[in-house]
């Protein structure tokens, strides 16, 4: 048995698929209260954040926030 240390873990992303049902405004404003919950920051702030602008908005307000932890497909 091997004892990886914490730093050399690799950490999985959530991939979205923005072709699909994923791609959704309504779904990505809920991923992101739940990563936004995981993380310990304000979902509401943010979804409302997400619903100022456009399409494209929405999506570069997702990498603002979580593009350390997500990865978009289109």
């Amino acid at each position: 048995m091997a004892i990886v240390p914490k730093a050399n873990k690799k950490e999985k992303k959530v991939e979205i698929d923005l072709t699909g049902p994923d791609g959704n405004a309504f779904v990505l404003m809920g991923i992101a209260k739940n990563l936004a919950k995981q993380l310990g920051l304000d979902g509401e702030m943010i979804t409302k954040e997400m619903m100022l602008g456009d399409y494209e908005d929405l999506l570069q307000t997702m990498e603002d926030y979580f593009g350390d932890f997500i990865i978009m497909y289109r």
